[in-house]
This record gives C-alpha cells, sequence and structure tokens, in this order.
C-alpha cells in the first residue's frame, strides 16, 4: 500500500467528540473506546516529533498539511525551496484536466510541493533531524489551534470514559499560551505563522489568523482582537454579510479571487471560525456566517469552494465536505 509521511490538521479528536454529541448513544461509546488510544497517539506524535523549535508548538513540514495548499501564507517559506517550473513537464497534472488552470495552483508551486516531498521521503520522512535542513519547516495557526483544540475534545472523552481529563486539559492551556507567545502579532492584532528557518512571522493576512478562535481559553485580548479582524473589511464577517467569507485578505494586491487558498471561500474555514466565534460569545457575528454558507451553496450548489465576491461555484461540483458541513449548519 502506498503511504506517506504527511499529516493532516489534527481535528479528528474534535470530529469524534463532536459526532457523539450529535448521536450519544451506546455505538458512539464504544466507538470512542476503540478510537481514544489512537487520538492519544496521534497527538504524542506530533507534540514529540514536531515540536522542532521545542516551544510548545508543532510544525508543518509541508503546505499540504496545513490543508490550505497554496494559501499566501506560504509564499516567504516557499520562495527559498529550490525548484524549477520545468520540473513539471515530466508529470501530468490531473487536477487541471477537471478545473482551469488559473483556479489551481501554478507548475512552480508544485515543483517546489514535489521538492519537499522528495526531501522529506530521502530522509525516510524521520522528524528526528529535520531542523538541520528540511526545507519547510512552518508554525501554523490553524494546525496549532487544531491541535489544542483535540486536547480540549480528548479531555471531554477521557471524562466520559472515566480516564483522567487533567493531562488534556494542561496541554490545551499550554498550547494556548504558546500559541499567543509565538504567534501572535500585537501589531496587526492577528496570528501569523511563523518560519522556522528563518525565524520570522509571515506578513501576509489569511484566515488562518482568525482559526485560534476555536480555542476556548483564548485570552480576551486576542479574542477581541481577532474579532476586529474578522470584521474588517479584509474578511467581511458581520450580522448580514453581503459576500462569503474569502482565504485571504481581500483588500491586499494579490487577492486572487478564482485561485484555490489565494482567495475564494471553503465551508469547511468558515465552519471553524463560526464554531470559534460561538464558543467566545458572538451568536450575532457568527449566524451571519452560517447564513452566508449556507447561501453560496443554495445558490451554487456543493462545490468545492466558491468565489468571494460573487458565490458562484468553483472547482468540483460535487464535494462531499461541503455537504457534510451544510447538513451540520442546518442541523444547528
Amino acid at each position: 500500500m502506498d503511504t506517506s509521511g504527511l499529516v493532516q490538521p489534527p481535528v479528528h479528536a474534535l470530529a469524534a467528540w463532536l459526532a457523539y454529541r450529535r448521536a450519544p448513544e451506546s455505538s458512539g461509546l464504544d466507538a470512542l473506546r476503540r478510537l481514544y488510544p489512537a487520538l492519544v497517539a496521534q497527538q504524542h506524535y506530533l507534540a514529540d516529533r514536531r515540536d522542532v523549535a521545542g516551544d510548545g508548538l508543532v510544525c508543518i513540514v509541508h503546505p499540504w498539511e496545513s490543508g490550505l495548499d497554496n494559501s499566501p501564507a506560504w509564499d516567504e517559506p516557499m520562495a527559498a525551496v529550490g525548484a524549477e517550473a520545468a520540473v513539471m513537464r515530466a508529470y501530468r497534472r490531473h487536477d487541471t484536466a477537471h478545473a482551469d488552470a488559473a483556479h489551481r495552483p501554478t507548475d512552480l508551486d508544485y515543483a517546489r510541493y514535489l521538492a519537499i516531498v522528495a526531501a522529506y521521503r530521502e530522509h525516510g520522512y524521520a522528524d528526528r533531524d529535520l531542523a538541520d535542513d528540511h526545507p519547510f519547516l512552518v508554525e501554523c495557526p490553524l494546525f496549532n489551534a487544531a491541535f489544542g483544540s483535540a486536547e480540549h475534545a480528548l479531555a471531554e472523552i477521557a471524562a466520559l470514559l472515566g480516564h483522567d481529563p487533567g493531562p488534556h486539559r494542561a496541554r490545551a492551556a499550554r498550547v494556548t499560551e504558546a500559541l499567543v507567545r509565538r504567534l501572535f502579532d500585537p501589531v496587526t492584532g492577528t496570528f501569523q505563522p511563523r518560519d522556522l528557518r528563518t525565524g520570522r512571522l509571515i506578513s501576509a493576512r489569511t484566515v488562518l489568523g482568525l482559526t485560534p478562535l476555536l480555542l476556548p481559553d483564548l485570552p480576551t485580548r486576542q479574542v477581541d482582537a481577532l474579532v476586529v479582524e474578522a470584521r474588517s473589511a479584509r474578511f467581511g464577517v458581520a450580522r448580514h454579510m453581503e459576500r462569503p467569507l474569502p482565504t485571504y485578505d481581500r483588500t491586499a494586491p494579490d487577492f486572487e479571487p478564482l485561485r484555490y487558498w489565494r482567495g475564494p471561500s471553503w465551508l469547511n474555514i468558515g465552519w471553524l471560525v463560526r464554531r470559534g466565534l460561538l464558543t467566545h460569545g458572538h451568536p450575532d457575528l457568527a449566524a451571519g456566517l452560517r447564513h452566508s454558507m449556507i447561501g453560496v451553496v443554495a445558490g451554487a450548489g456543493c462545490h468545492e469552494y466558491f468565489h468571494p465576491d460573487t458565490g458562484a461555484g468553483l472547482g468540483s461540483p460535487a464535494f462531499s465536505w461541503t455537504a457534510a458541513l451544510l447538513l451540520d449548519l442546518l442541523t444547528d
């Protein structure tokens, strides 16, 4: 079987807990008992092998691990990855057979993606020496917000199963503290990724910065700042939203409303931000975001993503996670 050393944001524990809460039956409890050890092991792997800086946060080793493949958040660290677009002449891109090439990552993006994959594979997916020579090492706000949120969910699951939730709560608190200390930029009032190769925060204002709202123990100062950021012209979250939530600052000169994660609206990110707004007592803004997400699907169908100005459907026309998240929104 083909496998990969790459991971995805650790949303699994939160998903398991929320699924159980939707249907708290004996079969669901049995599923949690089976899943709990694996979910704990996932967290242990990330904490043990991906805390490259030793600061309490975990890093991603490839843009794909963020879920936001070609986000402008990765432009700065990706620019340092040695690759040429001509490499892609040896490959056939299947994605552009299903979507307009103008809507997808470029050949240069993919050449760099492949270079990072090759570097990780050639070292046997061994994480111990990442700091020495791996070409892409970034502490991502979304990935770490999911990491901390998983510990909160595991605390709930542990208590339900008769285990001690204390260690999970303590780890969650440490993640939140590290996120605030390492990734919150008081100048811009948002969370930004940190490039471990340079030690600097990445300047692009993307929707990644809003996702720490997921954490119930996020301090009031940061919550208030993120609500200001969400309501700004960059993202436009409001009680009555005129346009969908974009994935990138729509006032930026390089905002691209058609290209994948460089502007378009995605339901999965909107769902996370909405949950964060509800967690921190902003039901009016959460309701506006919910109405906007339902509206784009009602108008365009269950597309992969949507035009951030018109709501037109983009990408794959029948996307299962859009459908699943729509069902979740409709049941609230």
